[in-house]
């Protein structure tokens, strides 16, 4: 109150002393009404240049008639007389002008950037206004992009809690806000607009990572992403591929990398235009040997795109990526043999293997100026076999016995169209959204014996009559959403929205139930057969509003409900460590997000917001004895209702341009804060008032960044605070399946040099070789801890042409 009440008598005053009134301004595309940036604005014999936003300020003598000039190249130019008394907000359109040349090519410099920005209100046919959105442009970043570096790569987005076992980067998991980082299984993950998680409805694990040298920015939208992308309560991630370029036949984009313990990475791409076709593909191979001994990985990654430009108003692209790879696991560790020597071996025939087939056609349609339409289809074959011994890792693997394989396919399609239009409102421009999407999931799983052996053997022993389980989990959705962007004033807007949802989960098989005595002996094995199917129908709503405060200061707030499905793909896993509820409910809740952002051109960027996430019979695990075998056991069930809030901050400063700010040298400083106070409602005294599971109170990273021309390094440091791995909050236990997650702290050093065509990328990731861990592990690649990676290097020689 006390801040409105100072600008008001700062304004009352400046009446009586000043001669001048302020005139706020913008200045907009007359057909398309997108504001235009660095447009000229001549007042007089002064000069003002509009910003990023395509906003102006000026000051003009009262009761004094000028001319005000707007000039922009490929505009024409246009001119107001005008004369005013008092502050005034103006609005002007410009009218492109055209001129058609010969061929030719224009080579400029990218200005520096801190690599993160939030996203517009609209892109393309999606809505982001008045949401917690963030881009990062990934080729600005200093970090180990061959391994996909996640602590370096998400290093700039606030509560981003990252899982690290995996060196080589096939993939990832990072989660926020207490949620689960298990391969981003709590986010709507998507490449290039479309789904590509093993199942979006009833799976939504992702062991498809896309090769982070391939991307130009990474999408999120945090908690508010239910009504334009799916019900997550975590948001959308959405790996956006670098667009092959419009003047160029041929291009090239070469990298190779080699590191520490066999690491070998290498990516190479080809991308042009030739008339109306463009064409984008890269071949990526990896491999690895690994810090720990049977780790070694193999990876083949391939990626196909044809787009074909119709007319100028319509386009197709068609999309294909296949991924495989093959990996020894050495398992788990207790903590004791954590702390004693955490490269230690439990595990000699554990494998894993992923196929990944992504599919997807897109045709984009631009109606008129003010109406574009986007229908995206998309598909999925892919499987994933993991195979070896899932006992406690304090037990001794007896090679004498067959090993597990648990055998997963999933063949799934969809469909999504969106239509967007612009209207004036007020006098001002608005946007409508309205969608709808269909979804067909077929997930297959099947878990039986496979041979005693040490070799990578992915074969059933009897592939008709299976030991353990075997089913078919059938699903659809389809949905329906609307957003609204009310533009009431220039600097205020309020996006409103619905999302109609109907969901069917089915599953259909059965699973092999056993009962032993305390001596081992076997008191009962049966077959069970297991038919059910659900389906449910609900609306889910949410509204946001953000008011641009000042040019480089923007306030915003959301609401979002959020609703996760339960499919039955999960529940039937037989693993002696883990046993699941098999009478699970869905969980639903809602997401408040608010905060202020703003940036100051390459000087300052930041995003500060607090949040609240209401989560509704959460899925936890607690501690039970597992009946068929009379260990304690990790027991996944809906603990109850949890209640997150917390404050997420980031801020960038270049301090050589807030003292020279036409200096060709950049030294900043981001700085990455978060607090989370995460705890369960539930009645069940045994979990009321308990921490959530993965929710670190504090996550901090920071680091120092200098670029001089085409030389860059960055120095990071990285902090995750204590967390609990169950609901019961336990610290310790002999088979460290559940227990606590140490706080750790980790440095990493990277710098680049370009010389010409040709660049030098090289890093040392946990320089201060921190011995660490971030998972305790139920199943694959466990059980129990699978420590993180220790002080390794890595070096990038890059080609393009």
């Amino acid at each position: 109150m006390r801040f409105y009440l100072i600008v008001i008598l700062s304004c009352v005053v400046g009446r009586f002393y000043s001669q001048t009134a302020n005139v706020i301004g913008s200045v907009q595309n007359e057909k398309s009404a997108q504001f235009v940036k660095e447009a000229i604005i001549l007042i007089g014999n002064k000069s003002i240049v509009t910003d990023s936003n395509g906003f102006f300020k000026a000051a003009i003598q009262i009761n004094k008639p000028v001319t005000i000039t707007v000039k922009h190249v490929g505009y024409k130019s246009f001119s107001q007389k005008l004369s005013v008394t008092k502050d005034t907000v103006l609005t002007f359109f410009i009218k492109s002008d055209l001129i058609y040349l010969e061929e030719i090519t224009i080579q400029a410099e990218k200005d520096n950037s801190f690599g993160i920005s939030r996203l517009n209100n609209v892109e393309g046919t999606t809505i982001y206004a008045g949401k917690k959105s963030e881009a990062i442009y990934v080729q600005d970043l200093n970090a180990n992009l061959a391994a996909n570096s996640s602590r370096q790569i998400f290093s700039k987005i606030p509560g981003i809690n990252v899982f690290e076992n995996d060196g080589t980067g096939s993939t990832i998991g990072i989660g926020g806000r207490g949620l689960d980082p298990n391969r981003v299984t709590n986010f709507n993950t998507r490449q290039n607009g479309y789904d590509i998680s093993a199942d979006a409805l009833g799976y939504p694990e992702s062991y498809y990572t896309p090769p982070t040298e391939a991307i130009d920015r990474i999408e999120i939208l945090r908690g508010a992403a239910g009504l334009q992308f799916g019900t997550q309560f975590g948001g959308m991630i959405n790996y956006k591929f670098a667009e092959a370029p419009l003047d160029k036949k041929i291009s090239g984009n070469f990298r190779q990398t080699g590191g520490s313990y066999g690491f070998l990475n290498s990516f190479n791409q080809l991308s042009g235009t030739f008339k109306k076709v463009s064409y984008n593909t890269f071949y990526q191979y990896k491999h690895y040997n690994g810090w720990r001994s049977r780790s070694e990985l193999n990876n083949h990654n391939t990626f196909a795109s044809l787009k074909y430009q119709i007319t100028e108003k319509l386009f197709i692209k068609g999309e294909y990526t296949h991924l495989n790879y093959v990996s020894q696991q050495p398992g788990g560790l207790t903590d004791k043999q954590f702390s004693t020597n955490n490269s230690i071996v439990n595990r000699n025939r554990n494998w894993f293997k992923v196929n990944w087939n992504l599919t997807s056609l897109t045709a984009d349609y631009k109606i008129s100026e003010r109406t574009q339409i986007n229908f995206l289809s998309f598909g999925l074959l892919a499987g994933r076999d993991a195979l070896g011994v899932l006992i406690r890792p304090d037990r001794a693997d007896d090679t004498t016995t067959n090993r597990n394989l648990l055998s997963d396919t999933y063949k799934n399609y969809g469909a999504e169209l969106r239509v967007l239009h612009r209207y004036y409102l007020f006098k001002q421009n608005s946007h409508v959204l309205i969608g709808a999407r269909y979804y067909k999931g077929n997930t297959y799983r099947k878990q039986g014996d496979a041979d005693k052996s040490s070799e990578a053997n992915f074969r059933f022993l009897n592939p008709n009559n299976l030991e353990n389980s075997s089913y078919i989990f059938p699903s659809y959705n389809y949905a329906f959403f609307m957003e609204n962007i009310f533009q009431l004033t220039k600097r205020w807007c309020v996006a409103p929205g619905l999302r109609y949802e109907t969901i069917s989960t089915a599953s259909e098989g059965y699973y092999r139930l056993i009962n032993k005595d305390l001596a081992g002996n076997i008191l009962l094995d049966e077959k069970v057969g297991d038919n059910r199917s659900n389906t449910r129908s609900f609306l889910l709503a949410g509204i946001g509003t953000q008011l641009k405060a000042t040019e480089g200061l923007e306030l915003y707030a959301n609401f979002s409900q959020n609703y996760r499905s339960i499919n039955f793909n999960d529940m039937r896993v037989v693993n002696d460590n883990y046993i699941v509820d098999p009478n699970l409910r869905d969980e639903n809740g809602y997401t408040i997000d608010g905060g202020f952002r703003g940036a100051l051109k390459n000087l300052l960027y930041f995003d500060v917001n607090g949040f609240l996430l209401r989560y509704n019979n959460r899925l936890g695990t607690s501690l039970k004895v597992n009946p068929a075998t009379s260990q304690i056991v990790r027991y996944r069930t809906n603990i109850g209702d949890s209640r997150s809030m917390g404050i997420e901050a980031f801020g960038e400063l270049d301090w050589i341009k807030l003292i020279n700010k036409t200096s060709k040298h950049n030294l900043s400083t981001f700085v990455n804060l978060s607090f989370i106070n995460a705890k369960y409602l539930s009645s069940q005294a045994i979990f009321r008032d308990k921490i959530v599971e993965f929710a670190p109170e504090i996550i901090f990273r920071t680091g120092i960044t200098y670029k001089f021309k085409k030389f860059g390094a960055t120095c990071q440091y990285s902090y995750t605070d204590e967390q609990y791995t169950d609901a019961t909050n336990a610290e310790y236990s002999s088979s460290a399946i559940y227990g606590i997650i140490p706080a750790y702290s980790i440095v990493d050093l990277s710098a680049n040099y370009t010389y010409k065509k040709v660049g030098l990328i090289a890093g040392i990731n946990n320089l201060t070789n921190s011995k660490y861990f971030t998972r305790r592990a139920e199943g694959y690649p466990g059980p129990g801890i699978i420590p993180a990676d220790p002080i390794n290097f890595y070096v990038t020689l890059r080609l393009t042409l």
